[in-house]
């Protein structure tokens, strides 16, 4: 099988021919349709995350039908369609032990401490599977931790969203805010979002929001025009992290999920103690986050959004185009 592998820090990603895996014991081995591309993934061959190990095949974003299963493999088998979470969480620490393994201090990054799934056929650990319902399409298999699952947790798990709700979205264009703009809409919250792409509105307008407000300005005054923002969903970071925060009324969170320019941030502290507003870090999904989020597609509540699919050949040129901001909704890989 083909696989695209990062052989060193700064350079193209290089097309090699690879033998399809054997699973280990707890292992099972899935076959990709489709993987997903991930900002993340291009922050790992920058060398971002220094844990990152040499040569790797990148890509957490995982999802298939089950092929093959190693001997001690017990809740899954051959056939069974599945998503992966992006790690393989240690299952035995009290964070994974309560449920949110997300939090899990040993963990290995898929893609990065672990190989990846930019390839057709990957070998994945139980521990981090989650079977998917009925009739969900392949495509949203990879994107089902990642994107949809991560969504989740942030906007129901850790902002804990309400009917009625005013929710700021940042970077709704891209292959995270699309997304969350959908959940956030099947929650029941009215949705503001927030673009710098004029071309980009229309689908942002397309998949619900309410309201689209200009990230080349001072979108925080047009925000307190609406009502000001009850939560904000920061998925891009320095370029729109103060406006966001300003956009919060009395009371308001921030969940940070995105942080495309690794950067430190200003933050004014008064502004934070006088309004009483809480920025909170979220950090991908747990497997519970995942069900859910696959029950959310299966129920057509929300119907993931996917911008452009590549074969694995072209992967360098998309990771450049998602680099430059000429992408809209989720990238994915395709292998058939």
């Amino acid at each position: 099988m083909k696989a695209a592998v990062l052989e060193k820090i700064n350079q193209p990603l290089s097309i090699v021919d690879r033998d399809v895996p054997e699973p280990a014991d707890n292992e099972v081995v899935i076959k990709q349709d489709y993987a997903g591309l991930c900002y993340r993934d291009i922050l790992s061959a920058t060398g971002f995350f220094p844990r990152i190990q040499l040569p790797i095949i990148p890509g957490h974003e995982i999802g298939g039908t089950i092929v093959k299963t190693g001997k001690d493999v017990k809740d899954f088998k051959v056939g069974d369609r599945v998503a992966s979470l992006i790690y393989v969480p240690c299952g035995k620490c009290e964070y994974c032990r309560s449920g949110n393994e997300n939090l899990c201090p040993y963990k290995k990054s898929i893609g990065e401490e672990v190989q990846g799934g930019f390839r057709e056929y990957v070998n994945v650990p139980e521990i981090s599977l989650v079977k998917a319902p009925p009739g969900v399409d392949s495509r949203y298999l990879p994107i089902a931790s990642c994107v949809t699952g991560m969504i989740y947790h942030a906007l129901f798990r850790l902002a804990k969203v309400k009917e009625g709700q005013k929710v700021l979205i940042t970077g709704a264009g891209g292959g995270v805010g699309s997304n969350a703009v959908q959940m956030a809409k099947a929650a029941g919250a009215t949705v503001i979002a927030e673009t710098t792409s004029e071309s980009k509105r229309d689908m942002i307008e397309k998949i619900g929001a309410d309201y689209i407000v200009d990230g080349n300005g001072k979108f925080n005054e047009e925000v307190k025009k609406l009502g000001g923002a009850d939560i904000v969903l920061e998925c891009v970071g320095i370029h729109t992290f103060e406006r966001a925060l300003r956009s919060l009324n009395n009371g308001g969170k921030m969940i940070v999920i995105g942080n495309v320019k690794p950067d430190p941030v200003d933050l004014p502290l008064g502004l934070i103690i006088l309004k009483g507003n809480t920025i909170r870090g979220s950090i991908s999904s747990t497997r519970k986050d995942v069900s859910e989020a696959l029950n959310m597609v299966a129920e057509n509540r929300i119907n993931p959004v996917i911008g452009m699919e590549v074969g694995l050949e072209n992967i360098n040129e998309a990771m450049d185009m998602m680099k430059n901001r000429k992408t809209e909704g989720r990238v994915l890989i395709r292998f058939s």
